[in-house]
């Protein structure tokens, strides 16, 4: 059995999905607070990773774990170990963690402190093993689903600046394939796009996939701050910022880790525009 922490998410979701139709055993996790589509014989359970020993039930009697960390979890916590004491309790041998490219990237600031103990407790569990880590999301441009729709307008900072940000879709795949398969312990992966894509080509290719025009307002840095406040924690935000003003060159390469799963290339925003359209419309 595949235990699936985050299972309403932009990656959890998409993952539940995979796993079933590959036939395989699956529980979804989740806190209970949105409402979910499940394919048949997935089951629900309800847990808070702020509480990890609300995780038992899910966890007992699994073979894999697919571990994410959202929100204030990404700031403080928990500490990893007692995850993963809960998740070799229950009978899991297999963890697959999303963790992020700034951890190294960004190594020693705050904002992935926690994310790196994660990862260097993982490491140490004595669990097989697999690290994902991605870049920006194609869905962080959810965000500008409301102002779409009612206005047509696009407001973002850094316009002009190009980041290989991945379709959560591929990060699923990559994390379905390392649950599932051998050959990926001890591995681990750094996820992006295809290409670079800024602000004002994801603006006109959303524009392309509604048939529409978009109007694109570039946002200073402290007015982009002060929203995104409304859904992450303020170190979460400041090092987002920073990775979009000022990418490091590290952080603006094509990995190729993608391809080298899944034997094809990363899907391009254009094409996650194109499925998620009615987001926006």
């Amino acid at each position: 059995m595949i235990v699936v922490t985050g299972a309403t998410g932009n990656i959890g979701a998409t993952l539940v999905h995979l796993l079933a139709e590959a036939g395989e055993q699956v529980t979804a996790v989740s806190r209970g607070t949105k409402e979910m589509r499940l394919p048949d014989g997935v089951r629900h359970v309800t847990a808070d990773l702020a509480d990890p020993e609300s995780l038992s039930p899910a966890v007992a009697g699994a073979d894999a774990l697919f571990l994410l960390i959202t929100g204030d979890q990404l700031v403080d916590g928990p500490a990893p170990e007692r995850f993963l004491d809960i998740a070799r309790a229950g009978g899991v041998r297999r963890v697959v963690f999303v963790s992020s490219q700034g951890v190294v990237t960004r190594a020693g600031a705050a904002g992935y402190a926690r994310l790196a103990a994660f990862e260097n407790a993982i490491r140490e569990s004595g669990l097989e093993w697999t690290l994902l880590r991605p870049g920006g999301f194609f869905s962080n441009t959810g965000a500008w689903a409301e102002s779409v729709r009612n206005e047509r307008v696009i407001a973002a900072p850094f316009g002009d600046v190009g980041l290989p940000s991945v379709d959560p879709a591929d990060i699923a795949a990559v994390a379905a394939a390392a649950l599932r398969e051998d050959g990926h312990v001890g591995q681990i992966y750094t996820l992006t796009g295809p290409d670079l894509s800024t602000p004002r080509t994801q603006a006109a290719a959303l524009g392309a996939a509604l048939g529409t025009e978009l109007r694109f307002v570039e946002l200073t840095r402290s007015q982009a701050f002060e929203g995104m406040l409304r859904f992450m924690p303020e170190p979460v935000a400041d090092h987002t910022l920073n990775i979009l003003g000022t990418p490091t060159p590290d952080e603006q390469l094509i990995s190729p880790d993608v391809e080298r799963v899944l034997g094809r290339s990363p899907r391009t925003y254009a094409e996650w525009a194109e499925r998620n359209r009615a987001v926006f419309a």
